[in-house]
């Protein structure tokens, strides 16, 4: 079946998730979970692959060897349509509602002085300051890891400090759950705000790349 949009359901399932965050929660509703979200989600990613290519569902498992908080289960549902290693194009959806963005999720060393070196360099620092003013001037919000302070070696004057302060970098929008995100309405607005974000996902392409270092 082609996607037609994500139930009420699906919603409501995350809710509850919020609420009780257990395996006894899961387990009990899991049905609902693969009917409500995962199957509009992989009919979604399924009819945006032509323009975008094949996007990659995540576990709805944590993580939770190295963290503080021991929930289980991640309260939304992503996918990720990636150009390259951490770059690409991400939809999500929760009990909050949609969220759709381009960028830079995580960047290793290698990465991030790529980018500061290009953000730095007036050839290729203004042009990713012209995206994202255009992006902000759109709607979108700038987004990632930032530092809070500056980064060292560079000066407090900088033209573009506040890009320099970015460890990742990416563009998102947030809407709630009204009334069309149960409709196919939901595939044209993302493809809207995945066309958008091209130009910053081109640049990180371009100027940052994937990570040249050795995998752990």
């Amino acid at each position: 079946m082609g996607f037609t949009g994500f139930p009420d359901e699906a919603f409501l399932f995350y809710e509850g998730l919020e609420a009780d965050n257990s395996k006894t929660y899961f387990t009990r509703h899991k049905q609902l979970y693969e009917e409500a979200v995962r199957a509009p989600m992989l009919a979604l990613t399924d009819e945006l692959a032509a323009e975008f290519g094949p996007a990659q569902l995540f576990r709805p498992y944590r993580d939770v060897r190295f963290s503080k908080d021991k929930s289980p289960y991640k309260t939304h549902q992503g996918a990720f349509a990636d150009v390259m290693p951490g770059i690409g194009l991400y939809v999500e959806v929760s009990a909050s509602g949609l969220f759709m963005a381009g960028g830079c999720y995580t960047q290793a060393s290698d990465q991030v002085a790529r980018y500061r070196a290009a953000v730095d360099e007036d050839l290729t620092g203004k042009p990713l300051s012209a995206i994202t003013d255009a992006l902000t001037a759109a709607g979108y919000e700038v987004l990632g890891e930032r530092l809070k302070t500056k980064p060292r070696g560079f000066a407090d004057d900088h033209p573009r400090i506040d890009l320099l302060r970015h460890k990742s970098l990416y563009a998102g929008i947030r809407f709630e759950p009204e009334p069309w995100v149960h409709t196919p309405e939901v595939r044209p607005r993302v493809e809207r705000a995945w066309r958008a974000f091209d130009p910053l996902v081109e640049w990180l392409r371009t100027h940052v790349r994937g990570s040249e270092l050795p995998r752990r």
